[in-house]
């Protein structure tokens, strides 16, 4: 088994080397949550993401307006597209009727990318849907619409649908740019347009998630897509399962036909980095997951894990907020826990992924906290509250362990100018941009993980647990204002939304500066009330640590007429 495990990472190595293993959804059902809620999550990873928090006002447009595309990832010109007649107004990833959507790239099989001239990439099909759908129903009809009308551009997607109801998970792929004859040439009339998709929605009172590896296996395909029927839980493209036969993919009966395996079959990198996220997730929430283990660490492909399960106990959106902080903590897989932690147990671990030793292959562990995200977010879709209240979108950016999620509602019509897009870059330095002081924190914390991330986690603690707090005050607030003055209500929200968010990058800089002088130059200075200097203390490396210093170096570093 073990030499199977290093043959098949060899094989990442050699077959997929730009592969990053980039983002992670978590998505939470009505019956799940405490409070009714329904809530998705969303943590964009990328090394060249600069976190900030996008906005497009609600607008309306002439008849046979036409709207330009742009590559959600490059900024690359796809082309043009119909314009809706009107859209809604989007913070983040929700729009104003409580709708949000996330996602995570499963890549699949390759050769079904679209290069033949597609337009709608998988981020404009996010962000122009978010403009034009008010349930996930429709959300789900509409990116499907576009989809064939304008061609596929992307890799694999999951994506994550909510709405105040109902949760769903769909998972797309391009039909490649048809056959090829014996010369390699495309045969004529062969390519098909669009992709092949299957939406499944989560039933009530459970939880799902996935991180970069398609999850939909079997499913009862549907031969009519009845969007009105509210019955009706599985939509998928009609010809999901033919595409598959056309291509070689699947040969057995169609009740037998799985998604996943047939458009992204499983291998060990896509449990051991993607799958496993999935598991951290599923373990932390149900006690009878730890027979999936070894599934996870990619040493059993065949144990694999449900779509979705019932957790232990429902789920608070503070719950949901420290999954997303999970680093394998208190697992096998715990990742503060091995000698790549460095003497102060970090968290993280720096790129590249996959490394080789004497021909032998191994791997880092790929966390959903992980240093390389430029946003994230928590979503909360509240049905008994109007729409623009109803819709928070707990927004944060950088290391999800150490941000803060701030709460900005729906309704808001303008965004916090310290997350506002624009303000910095990813090679443009802003000292009170959020992204940029959220990284002088968890940056210099890197450095000295186990002795700094206490002071980090109280003030994030105490941000976090005020807004959870101030919004329920809000929430009574603005919805009373909202049947008297529906003006004054958004205003109201959004001059909430926008200062509380400012506050806690004010917050962070403040942090910062108290961390930098308190572990300056490998100290733990204390103030002392009446004294000048400070208390000063050096924990230094910690027995273990010296330990393993002394093992690799022998007598180097062992004090003359030492008798140990």
């Amino acid at each position: 088994m073990k030499k199977q495990i290093l043959a098949l990472t060899c094989l990442i190595f050699t077959l997929v080397p730009g592969v990053s293993f980039s983002c992670s959804n978590i998505l939470v059902t009505k019956g799940a949550s405490t409070d009714g809620s329904t809530m998705i999550t969303y943590s964009a990873d990328s090394h060249v993401l600069y976190g900030e928090l996008y906005y497009r006002p609600a607008a309306e447009y002439p008849d046979n307006t036409m709207v330009d595309v742009y590559e959600w990832d490059t900024g690359k010109y796809m082309g043009k597209i119909k314009q809706a007649r009107k859209t809604y107004s989007v913070v983040g990833n929700m729009n104003e009727h409580q709708l949000v959507i996330g996602e995570t790239t499963f890549t699949g099989r390759e050769e079904l990318i679209d290069t033949s001239g597609a337009i709608m990439d998988y981020g404009s099909l996010i962000y122009m849907t978010l403009q034009r759908a008010k349930t996930a129903r429709e959300a789900i009809k509409i990116m499907t619409e576009l989809v064939a009308e304008y061609g596929y551009a992307s890799s694999g997607e999951s994506m994550s649908f909510a709405d105040p109801n109902e949760v769903w998970i769909f998972e797309i792929i391009g039909k490649g740019n048809g056959k090829k004859d014996a010369k390699g040439k495309f045969v004529k009339g062969s390519y098909k347009k669009g992709a092949v998709w299957v939406a499944v929605r989560i039933p009530d009172g459970y939880i799902s998630a996935h991180a970069n590896q398609a999850r939909i296996r079997t499913f009862a395909y549907q031969a009519v897509n009845k969007w009105d029927d509210p019955k009706q839980e599985i939509f998928n493209s009609p010809d999901v399962i033919t595409v598959a036969r056309e291509m070689g993919y699947f040969k057995g009966e169609d009740k037998d036909f799985s998604f996943c395996d047939a458009y992204a079959p499983i291998n060990f990198g896509g449990a051991r980095f993607c799958e496993a996220r999935v598991w951290a997730v599923f373990n932390r929430c149900n006690s009878d997951m730890g027979k999936y283990l070894d599934y996870a660490k990619g040493e059993n492909l065949t144990n694999r894990m449900p779509l979705y399960i019932k957790p232990d106990k429902k789920l608070s959106v503070h719950d949901v907020m420290e999954l997303m902080r999970d680093y394998y903590q208190n697992t096998p897989l715990d990742m503060s826990q091995d000698v790549g932690a460095g003497p102060y147990k970090c968290i993280v671990r720096w790129r590249p992924m996959t490394w080789e030793i004497d021909g032998v292959g191994y791997v880092h562990e790929r966390a959903i906290s992980t240093q390389q995200t430029g946003f994230s977010f928590v979503s909360q879709s509240r049905s008994w509250l109007p729409d623009p209240v109803g819709g928070i979108f707990w927004f944060g950016v950088d290391d999800t362990y150490s941000t803060v999620y701030s709460p900005i509602y729906c309704g808001s019509k303008a965004v916090p100018s310290k997350f506002a897009e624009g303000y910095g870059s990813m090679m443009e330095f802003k000292a009170d941009a959020a992204f940029w002081v959220f990284n002088q924190v968890s940056n210099l914390a890197y450095t000295r993980y186990n002795v700094m991330i206490n002071d980090i986690q109280k003030v994030q603690k105490e941000l976090e647990t005020n807004f959870i707090t101030y919004t329920s005050v809000i929430d009574k607030s603005a919805a009373e204002l909202f049947k008297t003055d529906p003006a004054k209500a958004t205003d109201f929200i959004t001059e909430f939304s926008c200062t509380n968010a400012n506050y806690t990058v004010e917050k962070w800089q403040e942090l910062y500066h108290y961390l930098f002088v308190r572990y300056l130059d490998g100290n733990v200075k204390t103030a002392v009330a009446g004294q000048k200097n400070p208390k000063v203390e050096q924990p230094g490396y910690g027995e273990e640590w010296l330990r393993r210093i002394v093992k690799e170096t022998g007598d180097r570093y062992k004090a003359h007429g030492s008798s140990h």
